[in-house]
């Protein structure tokens, strides 16, 4: 998209099964990474991630060669394969459905 200049900032939210607290301090950075390095490869900018034992916050920039939807479905299902191929938790671990977002100005 030549000469196309955006400017979508986007706080996503997105919980744990059951918004259970599987999310363990000795992991997370490692999870971070992993859904850090989807976001690189589906051409999105990361500004911030963060989140607590049973949910996650991120931060970034969305061009506008992909839907919201489908990055974070890309997100979710490859980060909860992720963390279940690691087998960091005992039982299966999967995001829950749905999740929020919300556009930020740059200021």
């Amino acid at each position: 998209m030549a000469n196309t200049y955006t400017q979508i900032y986007i706080h996503l939210i997105f919980a744990v099964s059951g918004r259970i607290n599987l999310i363990k301090n000795e992991w997370k950075d490692e999870l971070y990474k992993f859904i850090a390095g989807i976001i690189r490869n589906d051409k999105q900018k990361l500004i911030a991630i963060n989140g607590v034992g049973d949910h996650v916050h991120l931060l970034f920039g969305l061009k506008p060669d992909i839907a919201l939807l489908t990055l974070v479905r890309d997100i979710k299902a490859n980060s909860s394969k992720f963390v279940n191929e690691k087998r960091y938790c005992k039982s299966k671990f999967s995001w829950q459905e749905g999740f929020g977002a919300f556009s930020y100005s740059q200021s």
